[in-house]
């Protein structure tokens, strides 16, 4: 399988900002992307939320606090990670104690399954519709990622990914989320956005 990346800033110090540039920069490297997706909220300067590691190094800390407002900080939140062997997880921030071997990991808000349990917050029925994306693991280990055609409830994309299999999933973001899934004919090459996610040939 190839490797889930994950990217922020070419080695300039520039921002992607969207996937049209990061397949651009990719491809530059003799790499095909064939997977990309959005990997968290970000700031008004478009850096991360919380904590952000790539390629083992941490470039932003983990915000582990519970009382913030809006979605990020809806309890619990969690980390999205790939170790160094490409092992991923998504664990919610309070189990995220331990950072050695891990190679990247995004933090966002908030889970929408833990422990195999969809989040308490959300409510069936609910009419707080966005277009939303997430990632899950499955008990296999394989990662599952989702963005939703329509706009859904949190409880929606929950559901989902409990129905493919997911124990823990966590939610990436919502109305600006984007994805390149060139056979599901997503090719979401604008926009700016923060952290990239990528799944690319050639390594």
């Amino acid at each position: 399988l190839e490797p889930i990346t994950m990217h922020w800033k070419d080695g300039r110090g520039e921002r992607f900002g969207n996937l049209g540039r990061l397949k651009d920069h990719l491809h530059d490297r003799a790499l095909q992307m064939i997977f990309g997706m959005n990997g968290g909220m970000f700031t008004t300067d478009h850096g991360p939320v919380g904590l952000y590691i790539e390629d083992g190094r941490i470039l932003h800390p983990m915000d582990r606090r519970t009382d913030g407002a809006g979605n990020f900080h809806m309890q619990p939140n969690g980390v999205f990670g790939v170790m160094e062997d490409g092992t991923a997880f998504v664990k919610t921030t309070e189990a995220m104690k331990d950072m050695r071997g891990v190679r990247y990991a995004t933090q966002s808000g908030p889970m929408l399954i833990a422990n195999g349990v969809i989040n308490r917050h959300f409510t069936p029925g609910s009419r707080n519709l966005h277009i939303r994306n997430g990632v899950g693991v499955r008990a296999d280990g394989r990662t599952v990622f989702a963005i939703s055609r329509q706009p859904i409830s949190f409880h929606e994309l929950a559901t989902w990914f409990e129905a493919h299999g997911c124990a823990n999933a966590l939610y990436l973001d919502g109305a600006v989320s984007q994805a390149f899934i060139p056979e599901a004919g997503l090719q979401d090459m604008d926009g700016d956005l923060g952290v990239l996610i990528a799944v690319a040939a050639g390594w």
